[in-house]
């Protein structure tokens, strides 16, 4: 597994000079320590409780449009740090649990859960989240293993839904 970068973090003025910095960094949220990944993951919930109700074909787009950019992003400010996944980049997070989000069932203990299980198997990256970690680099490699939490939580809580945990 690629140990994330533990390197200094760059300048508010630093991530705010060009718009994939930005968007890399998590609107600014991946700046905050410790924990980026976690208040990454916080900003985006934040962001979702803030956004309109959003037809499923337009957030389905959006979500594969925010993937895209946050490829490209990713991979073009981890190219000017000269670090593959710096721990303070955490729109891969910050997408992953949009598309969790999107998914589970409306509300505060259903949403909360998913935040957990996201935020566990990100950290944990299990099988085989860590292979891929490992073997995928660039802004691509950044997303997928984020995408591949949110898909284990999303199974998770599938499982928890069906035994009946939440309505």
């Amino acid at each position: 597994m690629r140990e994330r970068s533990r390197v200094d973090y760059p300048s508010l003025a630093w991530i705010c000079a060009r718009p994939g910095r930005f968007l890399a960094f998590g609107l600014g949220s991946g700046l905050i320590r410790p924990a980026s990944g976690t208040w990454g993951t916080l900003a985006a919930w934040i962001i979702w409780l803030l956004l309109p109700p959003i037809p499923n074909l337009v957030m389905g787009i959006l979500l594969l449009v925010a993937f895209a950019y946050g490829c490209w992003a990713c991979g073009y400010a981890g190219r000017e740090l000269r670090v593959h996944d710096h721990v303070g980049m955490v729109w891969d997070e910050m997408v992953a649990f949009w598309l969790v989000l999107w998914l589970v069932p409306s509300g505060w203990l259903a949403q909360t859960l998913a935040f957990v299980l996201f935020r566990f198997f990100d950290i944990v990256k299990p099988a085989p989240i860590k292979a891929f970690d490992a073997r995928l680099s660039g802004g691509f490699g950044v997303m997928w293993d984020d995408i591949l939490a949110a898909v284990y939580a999303l199974l998770v809580m599938a499982l928890v839904v069906r035994l009946g945990g939440l309505a």
